[in-house]
C-alpha cells in the first residue's frame, strides 16, 4: 500500500483526494476515506489534495500511526467505493479548524 488514509481524516471527509484519483482506489464510509491497496497505483496525487494532511506516503507514515494500514485494508474491502468529491462531514470545518489547518 503506497498511500495511507489516517484519523484527520475522521469526522472530515473532505474528497478532495477522491477527485484526483486516477483509479478510484478511495472507499468511504460515514466516518472519513480509505484506500484500497491493490487498486492504488501509488502516484500520490491524493498526498497534496488532502487539506487536512490525512493521507501519508507510507515511506512517511509516522510509527503511531502504522496501524491504520490495517484498518485502510479492511475498511476499503467492506465500504462502498466513492468516485467523486462530495460535501464533506458537517463537522469538517470545525474538525479542520482544531487540526490547526485554515
Amino acid at each position: 500500500m503506497p498511500v495511507v488514509v489516517t484519523d484527520n481524516c475522521q469526522k472530515c471527509k473532505f474528497t478532495e483526494c477522491v477527485a484526483v484519483c486516477p483509479v478510484s482506489c478511495f472507499h468511504h464510509d460515514d466516518e472519513m476515506v480509505y484506500v484500497d491497496p491493490v487498486l492504488c497505483i501509488d502516484c500520490r496525487a491524493c498526498l497534496p489534495a488532502c487539506p487536512v494532511m490525512a493521507i501519508y506516503d507510507l515511506d512517511d507514515l509516522p510509527e503511531d500511526k502504522r496501524h491504520w494500514i490495517a484498518i485502510n485494508a479492511e475498511r476499503s474491502a467492506l465500504c462502498p467505493s466513492i468516485i467523486e468529491k462530495c460535501e464533506p462531514s458537517p463537522y469538517a470545518s470545525q474538525r479542520r479548524q482544531d487540526l490547526g489547518y485554515s
